[in-house]
């Protein structure tokens, strides 16, 4: 597989939150989302055995991993280093932007989705993959990065039209007012978790963290 980074820290984004999680970032990005925080991933990366990533995962000792990127599911290693995950017990969180399949991971226990819907600021709601939402399941999340008014208000329209069980997630892009975000949702009374990313607040933009 090609590989970005491995690193040992807490899982900052959805109910995962503050969990101690080993995270493999993947090589390349098949989006560019305006707001990206990284976009160091789009690169190569080097290339690391599945036996080699499973070694690192066990040497840091957590129960969650989290597969993330870049964008992992275009790496077609992904689905057997998840089965492999799965096998030994490990819960993996596989994000993924939202504008591919996600089906072929759904066999596989101890998964769970963290599945994007893109909203007009990244740029990228044209390449959202509709045919992945009734796919999710009660302990997947469906999130969204909201940057601005339109981009709440397009993520509210969506909503409207989901009936899964998915938890939904807004999310603010880093640097907006995450208080105006939790006023919308709170005027609107919208059933949705409102998050931030809590490496962020611990760290910063320290990659690696």
């Amino acid at each position: 597989m090609r590989i970005i980074e491995v690193f040992h820290s807490v899982q900052g984004e959805g109910p995962l939150t503050g969990v101690r999680t080993t995270f493999i970032r993947t090589a390349r990005c098949n989006l560019r989302c305006t707001w990206c925080d990284t976009t160091y991933s789009f690169g190569p990366g080097r290339e690391r055995s599945i036996p080699s990533l499973l070694g690192e995962v066990t040497r840091h000792r957590t129960r969650y991993v989290c597969l993330t990127g870049g964008e992992p599911l275009l790496q077609r290693e992904s689905v057997d280093l998840v089965r492999r995950l799965s096998e030994r017990g490990i819960v993996t969180v596989i994000e993924t932007g939202g504008s591919l399949d996600v089906s072929p991971y759904l066999p596989i226990p101890h998964v769970v989705l963290s599945v994007d819907v893109k909203c007009p600021s990244s740029h990228m709601q044209d390449r959202n993959r509709w045919a992945n939402l009734p796919l999710l399941r009660a302990a997947d999340v469906l999130k969204f990065v909201v940057g601005d008014r339109p981009d709440y208000l397009y993520a509210k329209k969506v909503l409207g039209t989901y009936e899964g069980p998915a938890s939904v997630v807004f999310q603010p892009v880093w640097g907006t007012d995450a208080g105006r975000l939790a006023d919308w949702v709170l005027h609107d009374r919208l059933d949705v978790r409102t998050m931030l990313q809590e490496h962020k607040v611990l760290w910063g933009d320290t990659p690696g963290r």
